[in-house]
């Protein structure tokens, strides 16, 4: 008995401390970016650390203007949001993910997929033209994306014998980083930047061409929900990069397994927030062209894993 309540407690902490990563230290991390790297880089002071955060709980107190009356707008807000927390929950974050048992890579897979969906959906509900080019393009990302991410975490579970995040961590660690591993975390970090909707990829979203794509005709708290998702899974995803392709840290003792974790967080994100600020936004074809070398990158790491290497 005594056992089952110290792993509640481990359990709830877990629970708690994901849920804090992914929704408090998202936006955080995001006002970190701006102010420290974006504004360094062009030479401004740049907005508060917390503007993130000033700027959902705005839209959450702002009427909610409607364009549509498709229940779909109301809807695909929550569904997104629940998506994006419970990937979140299946992400290892330092230490062992609170769901680490309770669903794997295909479930993860799958919802992200589920995220992506209600975003498309919300674009296709809308009559204006920019929000149904913004649903397109964001279609085309995610079909140019994912496989990148699925591959590159099936290389991860060939080599840990298991589809359980953890286990990939532990075996990333364990077994150290072999060739198949360095191209998978390779073609990781070169996905890396559509993955979290930043320049050069930010084409779903380009506010020069498609006023902000599927969410031009958003506001209110519908906004601030999508917000705070995009800044949730940018989370995730990098939580994931750093906690199966760069393993390091996730061997050691509480609190110093979350200290490394956050580290290579925030060195994720100081490379993303450079590239974004230094490459312009690249053609959808050029986009195209890109992800087909990353693709093949990504196989190659699966044959060299599969192969034992």
């Amino acid at each position: 008995m005594a056992g089952y309540e110290s792993g509640l407690k481990v359990t709830q902490m877990t629970l708690a401390l994901n849920l804090v990563i992914a929704l408090l230290l998202g936006p955080l991390m995001a006002g970190v970016v701006r102010k420290f790297v974006r504004a360094r880089l062009h030479s401004r002071q740049g907005p508060p650390v917390l503007q993130p955060f000033y700027d959902i709980c705005k839209l959450l107190g702002k009427e909610d203007l409607r364009s549509s009356s498709s229940p779909i707008v109301d809807f695909a807000p929550i569904v997104v949001m629940a998506a994006t927390i419970t990937a979140a929950l299946l992400t290892p974050m330092g230490m062992r993910s609170p769901l680490a048992g309770h669903g794997d890579l295909i479930v993860f897979v799958n919802l992200v997929t589920i995220a992506v969906v209600g975003t498309v959906m919300v674009g296709l509900s809308s009559a204006s033209p920019y929000s149904l080019i913004g649903a397109a393009r964001e279609i085309m990302m995610h079909i140019m994306v994912e496989p990148v991410l699925v591959i590159c975490l099936i290389v991860a579970a060939v080599k840990a014998q298991s589809l359980l995040f953890w286990h990939m961590a532990e075996g990333a660690t364990a077994g150290g980083m072999s060739i198949s591993m360095v191209i998978a975390t390779i073609a990781m970090l070169m996905a890396m930047q559509a993955q979290i909707g930043k320049q050069p990829f930010d084409i779903a979203e380009a506010e020069t061409e498609v006023m902000g794509g599927a969410f031009v005709e958003l506001s209110g708290p519908r906004l601030a929900l999508f917000q705070w998702a995009s800044f949730a899974r940018q989370i995730v995803y990098a939580s994931m990069l750093a906690a199966i392709f760069i393993p390091w840290g996730i061997d050691l003792a509480p609190p110093w397994n979350l200290g490394a974790h956050l580290l290579k967080l925030l060195g994720v994100y100081v490379l993303v927030g450079i590239v974004d600020v230094v490459h312009p936004r690249i053609r959808v074809e050029q986009a195209i062209k890109f992800f087909v070398i990353i693709i093949v990158l990504s196989l190659i790491g699966l044959g060299l894993a599969i192969g034992g290497y």
